[in-house]
């Protein structure tokens, strides 16, 4: 399986992301929604980071074929 470095937190990120927006929305234990907000911001924003850092390294086992 060949999944770029990066792609899973961002994934991840993302539904976190989208699960702490719904808490906000709703108004339901506002700190600790807030809290998983941010942890899934955080893992979106180290993932891209992760993406584009690594999006031109190429493996020595890529150049064989």
């Amino acid at each position: 399986m060949n999944t770029r470095e990066g792609l899973i937190p961002t994934a991840l990120g993302t539904a976190v992301t989208v699960a702490g927006t719904a808490l906000v929305t709703k108004k339901i234990a506002p700190k600790i929604a807030a809290g998983i907000l941010g942890f899934g911001l955080a893992h979106v924003l180290l993932g891209s980071i992760d993406l584009v850092e690594h999006r031109h390294k190429r493996h020595w086992y890529s150049q064989m074929f």
